[in-house]
């Protein structure tokens, strides 16, 4: 029996691993200021306001930070229309993706019909709302209201409580424990503000979330399995920080990563995409984790 040749396209999984390499190797990690000042945090969202997931994230964060956008807002070149507006002359489009997969009935040798499930990742282009005229009210980023980074935010605060997690505090280190499975924070007061607090205590719940009892994450048959957990709870915590309204800002701890990340991304094109669906899935989990 042959088997239908796999329709995944590779080269979109290396062109898009490429971009987020060439810009690690020029020390910028896409994922963390992908906006500028002034602005909501948020993940990147849809025309309809859904907020995007996964790998596409990174991409359009990484879109919107190289290309000065402040609008978390993208939609297609027909979606501009369809709202009686349209995309500028000469303006250049950004990629996304989107992942599905084949269901196809086959015989097998015994003369069984088997289904076959074959991933596929198909590639289309996306404009910010900044690159588009005519749109309607409404699609314009509003400034924020300011607040006290001094203070704990109760709405986070309540966030991290209903994990029902056991965070301990004390000490000058952030960790996440398997063994009593438990997450060690430094005291608040000692952070440089609330949200690197918070960014810092959701990077270590998204470890959590790997625990055997939860998500069951397992990296320790792949070479450099350290580099790719951490991968995973960087790319975690700047979701879960969009999804709070927070900014992640690199932790200076995490500077010796970098080089072992590049390492894992040039020998295996795939696994951004695969750190990015683990980052989704813990912070899906911790979402519906609370009561």
């Amino acid at each position: 029996m042959t088997r239908p040749a796999d329709p995944a396209r590779p080269d979109i999984y290396a062109r898009i691993t490429n971009q987020i390499i060439d810009q690690l190797e020029a020390g910028v990690r896409p994922w963390t200021q992908p906006w500028t000042g002034g602005h909501p945090v948020t993940r990147p969202l849809r025309h309809d306001r859904t907020p995007y997931s996964g790998i596409n994230i990174l991409l359009l964060w990484s879109e919107a930070f190289s290309r000065g956008f402040a609008s978390p807002t993208w939609m297609t070149f027909r979606q501009a229309l369809a709202l009686g507006a349209h995309v500028r002359k000469g303006e250049k489009s950004s990629t996304v993706v989107y992942a599905n997969q084949i269901v196809r009935t086959e015989t097998d040798d015994a003369g069984d019909e088997v289904e076959q499930r074959i991933p596929f990742l198909k590639a289309y282009t996306v404009f910010n709302v900044e690159q588009i005229d005519d749109l309607p009210d409404g699609y314009r980023p509003m400034s924020p209201e300011p607040v006290n980074p001094d203070e704990r935010l109760e709405a986070v605060e309540r966030f991290f409580a209903g994990l029902a997690a056991e965070i301990r505090h004390g000490g000058s280190a952030a960790y996440y424990v398997p063994a009593s499975d438990h997450v060690q924070m430094p005291p608040f007061e000692t952070f440089r503000d609330a949200g690197a607090y918070y960014a810092t205590l959701g990077h270590e719940c998204v470890h959590w979330t790997g625990h055997g009892s939860r998500l069951a994450r397992d990296f320790s048959r792949s070479t450099q399995a350290y580099a790719r957990e951490e991968l995973v709870a960087e790319l975690g915590a700047a979701f879960l920080c969009a999804d709070l309204g927070l900014e992640l800002e690199p932790r200076e701890d995490h500077a010796a990563y970098l080089g072992h990340w590049l390492k894992v991304l040039k020998a295996d094109k795939r696994f951004l995409f695969s750190a990015a669906a683990h980052a989704q899935k813990a912070v899906a989990w911790l979402h519906k984790a609370r009561p």
